[in-house]
């Protein structure tokens, strides 16, 4: 597929993509927007985009995807919870412990091969370890963000960077834009999270 091929054809999907799936799109921007922002609204147009995308995948028979949608809904409902009743004050931005580094293997390892098994065993997956290694990343990824761990961004954009490709395989060329806005915008919140970091520890240390 040559590059003036997948151009057309990005024209074209936009074109034809429905008020759902602008919706989708738009509130998946937002969602991002503001946890680059460290705002824990983030999570309610993340809940509202990630409904909508269900709607959108059912109807586009991509089943894998909606378990993995609806995994983010339940990362999304925890998130929200954790960082604003967890307690009295703001949980704050912190890096990954050994201890947090083992939970994420352990999410991407039995995530990999959970997807994989059931996308080879339960479904006409044309791309199942290409597939199974977006989502369990992204499983991993999500967890670190509801704990409000910095290392999020670096797991969620191993997984955005996977999923540009894959996105774009299966046709959904609009889906594939919002993910590479999604990479970009991860990549910047990584060094403003960082910054945020080192400005409380500098507070503190005042």
């Amino acid at each position: 597929m040559t590059s003036e091929t997948i151009f057309e054809a990005f024209i074209k999907q936009i074109q034809q993509a429905s008020i759902a799936e602008w919706l989708g799109v738009c509130f998946g921007i937002l969602q991002v927007w503001f946890s680059r922002q460290n705002k824990s609204v983030n999570y309610l147009f993340g809940i509202i985009g990630i409904i909508i995308s269900v709607y959108v995948l059912f109807h586009a028979k991509l089943y894998a995807e909606i378990l993995l949608h609806l995994y983010y809904l339940v990362m999304s409902v925890y998130g929200w919870i954790y960082w604003k009743y967890s307690s009295d004050i703001i949980v704050p931005i912190s890096r990954s412990t050994a201890r947090d580094w083992q939970i994420v293997g352990f999410i991407c390892v039995a995530g990999f091969l959970s997807f994989y098994f059931g996308l080879v065993h339960l479904t006409d997956s044309d791309v199942p370890l290409w597939d199974s290694f977006v989502s369990c990343t992204a499983w991993a990824g999500m967890w670190l963000l509801a704990k409000r761990k910095l290392e999020n961004w670096i797991l969620l954009n191993i997984s955005n960077l996977m999923a540009i490709p894959l996105l774009m395989h299966k046709g959904l060329f609009l889906y594939a834009a919002l993910t590479l806005f999604l990479f970009v915008m991860a990549f910047s919140g990584y060094f403003n999270w960082r910054r945020i970091l080192s400005d409380e520890k500098k507070y503190a240390t005042d």
